[in-house]
Order: C-alpha cells, then sequence, then structure tokens
C-alpha cells in the first residue's frame, strides 16, 4: 500500500432525542473515534439537541471494519457517498449498534432516533484513496494492495 499522506477531519453528529440520555449518544460515538472532541447542543420537547464529534484519526473506525470483517461493504458504502468535488466523504451509522461497539450502515429512512452521520473531510490527499487506506480491498476475505 502507498505511503500517501493525508489530512482528515471526520465529523460524527448525531441527534438526541428527549428519551435519550446526551451520554450514551456520546459514548455510541467514543466507540468508534476515541479520540474526538465532542460539544453537545441542549434541545427541548420540539427539537432533539445535537452530539457533535470531530477528529483527525479514524484509526478504531478501521479496526472495527477489519475485526468485522466488512471491509469490501464499508469502502462501497464510502465511496457511493463521495463527492469529489468538496473532497468529502458522507455516510450514516446506526446509533444503537454504534452504542455496542459495533458499525451497521445506516440505509434509507433515518432510525426513528436518529442515526450517526459520519462526514470525512480530505483536506490533503485523494478523498477515494483515503476510503481505500480506512477499508482496503480484499481477496478471499484477506486485505490485498490495490496499487
Amino acid at each position: 500500500m502507498s505511503s500517501q499522506i493525508f489530512h482528515v477531519t471526520a465529523t460524527f453528529e448525531a441527534p438526541v432525542y428527549a428519551t435519550e440520555r446526551t451520554e450514551r449518544v456520546i459514548e455510541a460515538i467514543d466507540t468508534l473515534a476515541p479520540e474526538a472532541t465532542v460539544e453537545t447542543q441542549s434541545g427541548d420537547e420540539r427539537a432533539p439537541g445535537t452530539v457533535v464529534a470531530r477528529t483527525h484519526s479514524l484509526e478504531r473506525l478501521s479496526e472495527r471494519f477489519h475485526e468485522q470483517a466488512i471491509l469490501d461493504s464499508a469502502r462501497t458504502t464510502m465511496l457511493d457517498g463521495l463527492t469529489p468535488e468538496t473532497n468529502t466523504v458522507t455516510f450514516r451509522l446506526k446509533k444503537q449498534a454504534a452504542y455496542a461497539d459495533v458499525v451497521n450502515f445506516a440505509v434509507g429512512d433515518p432510525d426513528e432516533l436518529g442515526d450517526i452521520t459520519v462526514t470525512i473531510t480530505v483536506s490533503e490527499g485523494d478523498p477515494a484513496a483515503y476510503v481505500r487506506q480506512l477499508a482496503p480491498p480484499t481477496e478471499d476475505g484477506v486485505p490485498v494492495d490495490d496499487e
């Protein structure tokens, strides 16, 4: 694999509804990005609060892709969310699964309690190459160098 250098900022954003505890939503994000800086915004009965976490490392998320053997589906999902004009990759994850330290991509309509929206902005390097670094191609389930 190439030794390309990337500079990324990843933002994890999740709603916090009145029936949820903010701490649990923070813990859900923390399982995937333990080094993230977290901010919270309070909500009320009409609108959810929000947890926003930012990090420059997605090492733990990549580890989960490897451990769960979901590299190909993770890469495909992230590349589907790639917007080349803005060098961003956007995808959604299930909050409840993240709380259990499991990566489960959200598809279709958001979950009743909302999903975690992840936006990765690559300010240095090729976003598609960064995605391939997080979730490399596999052959018979084993990561391979795609260079």
